[in-house]
């Protein structure tokens, strides 16, 4: 990650200090145990759902370059700071989401097979095609619809969890965003609120190095992004994003202190984008691979298979057994989802809209199966 502070600026390096990056898990696997907030039976099932994930991304990836969905955007190599945060939080807790975190709603108990309605936009959609392709809401697991402009997210979680608080309710909101959302008008107006009337809320920056092709030291100059926590009178914290045990302490902290009334957290997950932004771009135009290939050596799932091997609950075998597994969740799911109707009804266009239709829409409604019943064609074109 490059930075635009000068060689020899007296100010380089003391944010890190102030700010260290935390970890737990060791390079060999080891932790020490007053760290860890997993058992080891929750660690073994995160890790399952790291291993979905990536087998999820990369399908879903071959499936948008097949022609079969049109857009994706994953979380390969990112994995550790979705789940890891997600499986910190209370069931009441509610998620506004970025959008690489289809593991936290998935997690939340959203069926595979209607996630990847979504992305068909078919009769499955929960969105019934409103929406873009990875923009899920799962309204049961409190899992908010990923909104397209950055970092408008910021502010709604605040608004929520500051509505929880009127009531009385026990609810902290959590939200991600990535590095380059920091240097957005909506990012200062969330963290300043939150700040001044200490909302329980609790703001995850996955820093992953790239905001779409612009690296991190074109878009701030701020040493870390944990700093930027000071200028709104909150706590900052920053851990290793592809440490899951890291991830999942430090969320815990922010929860506890948010719950308890001392207010938000910033936390800045420090990880790394291995692949494209999405499936509409290519990284190789922006950046080479001598800078790439240190962080896949740094694997999230790798580096929590490595912990439960160490706690001896990882056989050789079972990883390859967890991606089988994998594999034939999503196939299942995807062919389960491919079987619904190929488009919602038309009459759903207008769902959702307005509490119940305005007469316009229903006036465009009739012209559009007018222009059907004219020429069948068109309703294939829609």
């Amino acid at each position: 990650m490059r930075s635009v502070q000068a060689i020899g600026d007296p100010e380089v390096g003391r944010w890190e200090r102030d700010f260290p990056l935390r970890t737990v898990i060791r390079e060999d696997g080891s932790a020490d145990p007053a760290e860890v907030t997993l058992s080891d039976d929750r660690a073994l099932d995160l890790y399952r759902w790291m291993v979905l994930s990536r087998e999820l991304d990369e399908r879903m990836v071959q499936l948008q370059r097949q022609g079969r969905i049109a857009f994706y955007i994953g979380a390969i190599g990112e994995e550790a700071t979705v789940l890891g945060t997600v499986a910190a939080l209370a069931d009441q807790d509610w998620l506004f989401p970025s959008y690489r975190e289809h593991s936290a709603v998935l997690f939340r108990g959203m069926p595979l097979a209607t996630f990847v309605c979504d992305l068909l936009g078919n009769a499955g959609d929960l969105m019934l095609g409103h929406q873009m392709p990875c923009h899920e809401a799962w309204a049961p697991g409190h899992f908010v619809s990923i909104s397209a402009p950055i970092a408008t997210q910021v502010p709604q979680a605040v608004g929520a969890a500051w509505a929880a608080r009127i009531r009385g309710d026990d609810m902290v909101s959590l939200t991600w965003f990535g590095d380059g959302a920091t240097s957005s008008s909506d990012f200062h107006t969330g963290a300043n609120f939150a700040g001044v009337h200490k909302i329980p809320v609790i703001l995850v920056c996955r820093n992953n190095g790239w905001a779409i092709s612009v690296p991190l030291g074109l878009q701030t100059a701020s040493e870390t992004i944990a700093q930027k926590a000071v200028a709104y009178g909150i706590h900052g914290e920053r851990v290793d994003g592809n440490d899951l045990l890291a991830v999942h302490a430090a969320t815990l902290r922010a929860r506890e202190r948010a719950s308890a009334g001392r207010g938000p957290t910033l936390l800045e997950c420090v990880t790394y984008r291995v692949e494209g932004h999405s499936t509409s771009d290519d990284p190789r135009a922006y950046r080479g691979t001598d800078e790439v290939e240190p962080w896949r050596a740094k694997d999230p799932i790798r580096r929590l298979g490595r912990y439960l091997r160490w706690r001896k609950r990882l056989a050789g075998g079972d990883t390859d057994a967890f991606r089988a597994e994998a594999r034939e969740k999503v196939r299942r799911a995807v062919e389960e989802a491919e079987a619904f109707a190929p488009k919602p009804a038309l009459e759903t266009l207008f769902e959702g809209v307005y509490a119940e239709p305005l007469w316009q829409q229903q006036e465009q409604l009739d012209e559009i199966r007018a222009a059907i019943a004219a020429d069948p064609r068109a309703a294939s074109a829609r």
